[in-house]
């Protein structure tokens, strides 16, 4: 018999419902709505945030949940917080979790809140095929626009047990990406279109100097040296590779500290971690790295509906 579960996520940056069906094993649906930000922006208010949840939200799920057998539906699972932690909170995540109660209330079927974080994770695991990560500690990166972190992961009944071992002590990754791409005139988010300039350049990168101290790093001095570049004419392209190639060496170089020799599995999850020229840098240093694929890289829902069949069924409609 069919057992479909749905999963929602309202992020800083995207709209996104899931539906998931674990006789099949497989998605009926992963759909995500980017939030609109206006030309030369750099992000969102909390505020428009949560106003333009509150209106992707009705095409999102109806679009989602087309496929669905309501008589089969067993639960529903919703991000309501950004991390496993005491005092863990964003605006933007209520408009999921309100969404979330009213389905639940109207079908009459349980409501399971979770972290965006585990929801990365979880949809990471998903996607990289690796239950075997269920059984055994991992380090994990969660490297997006709003978190660059690096994370210790046990698992923990049908969750996690996350312990933060470092991460960005200013701007996130993807801020960073996101930043060089506004002061080149691109349109947020930059990502997608950093990473096709970056593949056109054919000049030789330099290599600046990383902020690195164990598991901390800094990146902001990266949008002062995009500023920089751009005075004296750099291409596009070339401050493309720079940031990325820049990136992707930080990420190698926390990874690196997080293991401390250790041979563990690292995951990577978040929205930079979708970037080839990042992923193909990290592959080339010999980590038992597992990557999302990119649909379950960027903020998505699935991960929700993953740990939303666990919370019901335990682990086994994946492992058994």
């Amino acid at each position: 018999m069919k057992r479909f579960y749905i999963g929602i996520d309202t992020s800083n940056y995207t709209t996104s419902c899931a539906l998931f069906e674990a006789e099949e094993r497989r998605f009926y649906s992963n759909v995500k709505q980017l939030l609109t930000v206006s030309e030369g922006e750099r992000g969102l208010r909390q505020s428009d945030a949560v106003f333009a949840h509150v209106k992707n939200l009705p095409s999102v799920t109806a679009e989602a949940l087309a496929e669905l057998d309501t008589k089969a539906l067993e639960a529903i699972g919703v991000s309501a917080t950004p991390r496993d932690e005491e005092g863990s909170y964003m605006p933007c995540f209520l408009s999921g979790v309100a969404s979330a109660e009213v389905l639940a209330n109207t079908v009459k079927k349980p409501l399971h809140r979770f972290s965006h974080q585990s929801g990365h994770v979880m949809a990471a695991l998903w996607s990289s095929k690796s239950p075997d990560l269920l059984g055994r500690e991992f380090i994990a990166f969660h490297v997006s626009g709003g978190t660059t972190e690096v994370l210790s992961v046990k698992p923990c009944g049908v969750g996690f047990t996350i312990e933060k071992l470092g991460g960005t002590a200013d701007l996130n990754a993807g801020q960073v990406i996101d930043r060089a791409g506004v002061a080149m005139g691109l349109s947020f988010p930059c990502g997608p279109k950093l990473e096709e300039l970056a593949f056109g350049n054919t000049e030789p990168l330099a290599k600046s100097k990383l902020s690195v101290k164990g598991c901390e790093c800094n990146l902001s001095g990266v949008e002062n040296k995009v500023l920089q570049m751009l005075r004296e004419g750099k291409s596009r392209e070339f401050i493309s590779a720079y940031v990325l190639d820049f990136v992707g060496r930080t990420i190698i170089e926390l990874t690196k500290n997080a293991l401390d020799g250790r041979e563990l599995p690292v995951l990577y999850a978040g929205g930079v971690m979708s970037n080839t020229q990042i992923k193909d840098m990290i592959k080339k240093h010999g980590f038992d790295a597992r990557f999302a694929e990119p649909r379950f890289s960027s903020d998505n829902a699935a991960g929700c509906a993953l740990l939303c069949a666990a919370a019901e069924e335990g682990w086994e409609f994946w492992t058994k």
